[in-house]
């Protein structure tokens, strides 16, 4: 066994020491980080320290952060669920599962203006688990498909958690962006897919229609859809066209927000003030988390630590594919404890040069945590999706994990189709 090992197992044992004691995120990153440097070197822990802090915060690309999330907030406290709800129903009718498709469809929508898993359920959750109860759907098929469309909010861009695992690797952003395209709607497809088959194998799930549409009602509800439509292809077309960087489209889309806000009358001086609020609150949490994993990637490097684990995984001579199903496993254990920003910060300083040593593409890579990260998001004790239904139906959390499981398998599913056919992610990358 690697010399550096035994370090990188006690500084791993007093992180989870910290977090088991209640101590911040980035507060337990510091701490380990500080650790590494008084224990394992001789480097001056304070002027690193200082210099990490100002390194991480100093950063372009982190304006998009703030940006992003608050144009999620703006349109979470607009009409927007029910806009889309109710453009999105006469669309579904003729599919198998009927309805339960606007769970999954009404998520990658939100998905692609807020970037973030709990806000895409709580938006589509309060508009859509009443209505479709009390149209006799299954509560068992309504609550599943919630939680596992939900997750796409970490995958279709702007992803929040792409922004973070693009600082932390030093990876483009926008080619982070184009790379969750493609697995976005293969992961959509498949859950469509599981709905369509299991209407047909359990018809008595779906109610019957009651409510005939015609094609004129269908172009109709087009003007419901309309403004989120022009709203994501703004911020998204101006990314992939070259147009605009991230941060720049990030700008625009807050701007779009507010004018679709003020549009349907949803934006005053409560709402504005109550999301800008909301916005800055978690953009400082997660730049606190940023500056923490900054520091302790520094701290690691001077330890070595890293280096020697990656030596040390290697002499085992994993192949490819078991060394991402072990990282697989070890990354959903993680998930189970802590939320997915504080997963990728935590991992990305130790995981990074493990897989530049085995010569896995990083931005492929990336998509691959966030699929991973997703399944995180059902899985109790700590899967952020089941704590926000349980809050919209006071089910018990072990119920609501339950219907999940579905889902659950798709997203592994997803993991094995872009491990055998990586191109699915590296394709638009490669070709923007």
């Amino acid at each position: 066994m690697e010399g550096s090992v035994i370090p990188g197992l006690i500084l791993l044992g007093f992180m989870f020491l910290l977090l088991a004691c209640g101590v911040w995120v980035a507060l337990a990153l510091l701490g380990v980080g500080l650790l590494g440097m008084y224990a394992f070197t001789t480097s001056p822990a304070g002027p690193l320290l200082a210099t990490a802090i100002w390194g991480s915060s100093n950063l372009w690309s982190l304006a998009s952060l703030p940006m992003f999330i608050w144009m999620g907030e703006i349109l979470f406290r607009s009409r927007l669920s029910d806009d889309m709800f109710e453009g999105l129903v006469p669309w579904m009718t003729h599919l198998p599962g009927r309805l339960l498709h606007v769970n999954i469809i009404g998520c990658g929508i939100f998905a692609a203006v807020s970037g973030s898993s709990a806000a895409t359920a709580v938006t589509i959750g309060k508009m859509s688990i009443p209505e479709l109860l009390r149209r006799g759907y299954a509560e068992r098929m309504v609550l599943g498909t919630l939680a596992g469309s939900a997750t796409l909010g970490l995958l279709i861009p702007p992803s929040i958690i792409l922004i973070v695992y693009g600082i932390a690797t030093d990876q483009s952003i926008a080619r982070l962006f184009v790379a969750g395209v493609l697995p976005g709607i293969m992961l959509m497809s498949l859950f469509m897919g599981y709905v369509i088959i299991r209407a047909w194998l359990r018809p008595e799930e779906i109610p019957t229609l009651t409510e005939t549409y015609t094609w004129r009602d269908r172009f109709n509800s087009l003007k419901r859809l309309g403004p989120v439509v022009c709203l994501i292809a703004g911020v998204i077309g101006s990314i992939y066209s070259g147009m605009a960087s991230p941060t720049d489209a990030a700008a625009v889309g807050v701007f779009l927000s507010l004018c679709l806000s003020r549009y349907t009358g949803d934006l005053n001086r409560t709402t504005f003030i109550d999301g800008l609020m909301s916005a800055t609150r978690t953009s400082c949490m997660i730049a606190f988390i940023l500056a923490g994993a900054s520091f302790l990637t520094m701290a690691m490097g001077f330890t070595g630590i890293p280096a020697g684990l990656a030596r040390w995984i290697a002499s085992f001579h994993l192949s490819t594919y078991a060394l991402l199903a072990a990282l697989m496993v070890f990354f959903i254990i993680m998930g189970c404890f802590l939320d997915g920003i504080s997963v990728v910060v935590l991992t990305t300083a130790i995981i990074q040069p493990m897989i530049e040593a085995a010569g896995i593409d990083t931005v492929w890579f990336g998509i691959f945590i966030v699929l991973v990260v997703e399944m995180a998001q059902i899985t109790p004790p700590v899967g952020f999706n089941l704590f926000v239904l349980q809050g919209l139906t006071n089910r018990d959390i072990l119920y609501i994990a339950k219907t999940a499981i579905p889902f659950f398998l798709l997203m592994v599913v997803a993991v094995g189709l872009i491990m055998v056919f990586p191109g699915i992610v590296t394709y638009l990358p490669n070709h923007m």
